[in-house]
């Protein structure tokens, strides 16, 4: 199977092959970056660049899928709360948003956020990489839930306490900030990405309590998966044993939790049905360990009930060439045999 007909199988849960070894988040390497001749900062401000580093890295590192955009300020740019690009520095450094809003009621969502700043740009690469991947490979899209898109507009610490201080403001603005994650999202399916992750990120447990996310993240991602054509994933970070139920009745096709989940006891409260998408440390694992120590997690992912391995976030850029080498190498020595929801073909 090509790249690209493993993983639309693989969403279908037709037999495949083999386990698939893609993302749902970033997967630039700083070593496709050095390749390509440019600096990490231009990756965000070129259509070319940003299509053709994650081309670059696809093919350096045998990966099935390539997803762009890299950082998380596209949209609140477009809303106007600009960005910060950090074009001088050496250091990996993401865009983050320079100035948010401070008050709910001063939040000012205008019209046609597609065309302005580099939301454009994101859509040339994707035509870029419509052409370039040529089928090779599937092209991943994601955009932020609707919490965590808030959390881009105003600041984080004003709406988590006005998710009680100030509910009804709150709630307001998830609901605009919903209708923005359905024009973004169904921009990109109209564009042709070959699958959509919904990276509601900031609302694990660790961060809000199991009954303000049934209260005020629930609904709105239920809104969302409603609104979007399949595949499309729910990945949330950080705590989610508690609410993962709730996860898996949102909507979406497939679920994609970090390392702080027990994916084993997950599986079970879920079943054989459910794609289950994670869950290894992406920094620990490929920054952190020595090439021989990645295998090992790469096997436990796979032995705890996941139907692929994904990252708990964005590979970092300066992740360890031989231990990327080493998690494509493992996923496809233990990804030869069927998981809970997707079989193999031959068997």
């Amino acid at each position: 199977m090509t790249p690209r007909e493993r993983i639309e199988k693989f969403f279908r849960k037709e037999p495949i092959d083999r386990m698939p070894c893609f993302s749902g988040m970033g997967m630039v390497t700083i070593q496709a970056i050095e390749k390509l001749g440019i600096r990490f900062p231009q990756v965000h401000t070129s259509a070319e660049n940003m299509a053709r580093s994650a081309m670059v890295t696809a093919e350096m590192f045998g990966f099935d899928a390539v997803v762009i955009p890299y950082d998380m300020c596209t949209i609140a740019e477009a809303l106007g709360r600009g960005t910060t690009l950090y074009e001088d520095s050496d250091e990996i450094l993401y865009p983050t948003v320079p100035s948010k809003w401070q008050t709910p009621e001063e939040v000012n969502i205008g019209e046609d956020f597609l065309s302005k700043a580099r939301m454009p740009i994101v859509d040339q690469a994707f035509e870029i990489l419509k052409g370039e991947a040529q089928g090779r490979f599937a092209i991943g899209g994601w955009v932020l839930g609707p919490f965590t898109m808030a959390g881009q507009l105003l600041e984080l610490d004003i709406l988590l306490k006005g998710t009680g201080k100030f509910r009804a403001q709150i709630e307001e603005l998830l609901e605009k900030t919903t209708d923005i994650v359905i024009q973004a999202a169904r921009h990109y399916q109209d564009i042709g990405v070959d699958y959509l992750n919904i990276r509601e990120m900031g609302t694990g447990t660790d961060i809000i309590s199991p009954r303000t996310w049934k209260a005020m993240v629930q609904p709105n991602l239920t809104r969302v998966f409603d609104a979007l054509e399949s595949p499309k994933i729910l990945h949330i970070c950080g705590s989610t044993d508690i609410i993962v139920e709730m996860m898996n009745d949102c909507g979406a096709d497939a679920l994609s939790v970090d390392q702080k989940n027990n994916v084993a006891e997950t599986r079970k409260k879920l079943g054989d049905h459910t794609i289950l998408l994670g869950n290894f440390d992406p920094f620990g694992t490929l920054v952190q360990m020595e090439k021989q120590q990645v295998g090992d997690v790469i096997k436990r992912c796979i032995d705890e009930g996941v139907d692929a391995v994904w990252p708990g976030c964005d590979i970092w850029p300066e992740a360890k060439q031989e231990n990327v080498e080493a998690y494509v190498e493992a996923v496809r020595e233990y990804g030869k045999v069927p998981t809970p929801a997707v079989g193999r073909t031959g068997e």
